[in-house]
Parts: structure tokens; sequence; C-alpha cells
């Protein structure tokens, strides 16, 4: 099981890869660590932050997807009728876009600090883009 360090702002948590439910993904993923983007409130969605990554392909579909993660849930969406993104629920979420509802793919899952959540997105919201840096240990 792969263990990692997710960064945003300032805010650490450990977390561990979904390999065995989301197993195309997290490969996928693994070839753009470490991975560096800035965390941005949710406009939708509800309670989470989001990267978001244009028209970046990590030339997966659909596996282990969600229109509503659990807090400390982070998912991918692969792109299609809104732009690539990953998303990080801290509350609640149904995960959507101007376009409708959306899933990405369950692929990561933050396993310290669960109530710290709240406190980085609130953050998020009050004081603007946070850095974000996912990271091997």
């Amino acid at each position: 099981m792969s263990q990692l360090k997710v960064h945003i702002g300032d805010f650490t948590f450990d977390a561990k890869f979904e390999e065995e439910d989301a197993p195309k993904t997290v490969a996928a993923f693994k070839k753009a660590m470490p991975f560096e983007s800035q965390a941005i409130h949710v406009r939708w969605s509800g309670e989470g932050v989001w990267m978001p990554l244009g028209d970046l392909d990590f030339g997966v579909d659909y596996e282990n997807h969600t229109s509503f993660p659990a807090p400390g849930h982070m998912i991918l969406y692969p792109g299609g009728i809104s732009e690539t993104e990953i998303l990080l629920a801290y509350s609640g979420v149904h995960f959507a876009s101007k376009m409708g509802q959306l899933a990405g793919n369950h692929f990561i899952t933050i396993t310290s600090n669960l109530d710290k959540l709240k406190e980085m997105g609130k953050t998020v919201l009050w004081k603007g883009a946070q850095k974000v840096r996912i990271e091997l240990v």
C-alpha cells in the first residue's frame, strides 16, 4: 500500500492510494508525482476544494466513481463534459459543474487529521487558493 503526504496550504494529511478499487487511476496519477497544483473552493459541489486541470488527460475512464465522495476522499474527474479536475471533500459534497452532476474516480483517501479537513476547507474558502503538493513517502 502506497503511503502519501497531502499538503494543502499549511495543512498536512497522511493518505493512501485506493490501489485495489482504482488501479488505472492510481497508476496514471503516480506518473504525475510529485503532484503540484492549487486548491480553490468548489463552486457547485458543496463543501470541497478542487484543483482545476484544464485539458490534462490522465488516459483513464471511470472506475470506482462516485458523485458523493465522503469527507477525506479525493476523486479524479477524467474530463469529458467538464474540465479534468481533482476534488477533495471536506464535508458534504454532491459533485457537479455548471453542466450538471458529475462523477469522479475515488483514488486517494485521507487517513490522518480528518478533524482538520473543515478548517482547511474554510481556509481555502475565505483566504483563497492554497498550494497543493501530493507526494509518496
